[in-house]
């Protein structure tokens, strides 16, 4: 399993849809960022970067038919996307379909992050044998103090539990990456930190020295 990696989530942030998710992309466009964007701008955003893998932030679980309005695992593949997020404590969805998204991953041979509010839960969906389960306390997203700072026990325990761990919520700067590392993790899920930054480029590389320390 590859150690070292930090998701980019894109969300819905004026900075990151569009013409402005292009312009993104390109500033942080490297082989240890994974970029997770929207299904609009999915095909534009491959056409952009070189070295970033790029997730899309949510599929359906289903495949071809009479699905008006969704996503599907086979569209995903065919405009060429690495992976896709699904659970997002801001797009919750069921176990039942977390465990669907999980087994139409793997058919299409599309990587999988999986999200996590606790622990619990995180270790339900392990067991399911996603990628990458990121584990996120709903309350820390978007905030000024990080999970690291918060509750440096909870990544500690999660890792000794999960090998493929992924650390969010309010994860913002390379001190937080290197030590969600020593902790155990494999890597970082940011969102705002980077993406509402003023010089997301400069963000990004200040977290990628967490990497390194």
């Amino acid at each position: 399993m590859k150690r070292g990696l930090i998701f980019v989530n894109f969300k819905g942030y004026e900075e990151a849809i569009g013409k402005n998710a292009l312009k993104l992309a390109k500033k942080l466009d490297h082989e240890q960022v994974f970029l997770i964007v929207n299904a609009v701008d999915l095909k534009d955003v491959l056409k952009t970067v070189k070295k970033s893998k790029v997730f899309v932030e949510h599929a359906d679980p289903i495949e071809t038919g009479a699905f008006t309005g969704a996503i599907t695992f086979p569209e995903i593949k065919k405009a060429k996307a690495y992976g896709v997020l699904l659970n997002h404590s801001e797009k919750k969805i069921s176990f039942e379909t977390i465990k669907k998204g999980i087994n139409l991953a793997k058919k299409y041979h599309l990587k999988i992050l999986v999200s996590s509010s606790t622990l619990t839960e995180a270790e339900k969906i392990s067991r399911l044998h996603p990628d990458y389960v990121a584990l996120e306390p709903p309350a820390l997203i978007s905030g000024n103090i990080s999970v690291i700072e918060a509750q440096p026990g909870l990544i500690k325990t999660a890792s000794s539990k999960i090998k493929n761990l992924i650390v969010g919520a309010g994860i913002h700067s390379s001190l937080d990456v290197k030590k969600a590392l020593s902790y155990g993790a494999i890597g970082v899920l940011v969102s705002s930190a980077v993406v509402t930054s003023k010089h997301p480029k400069e963000k990004i590389k200040e977290l990628l020295k967490g990497l390194k320390l």
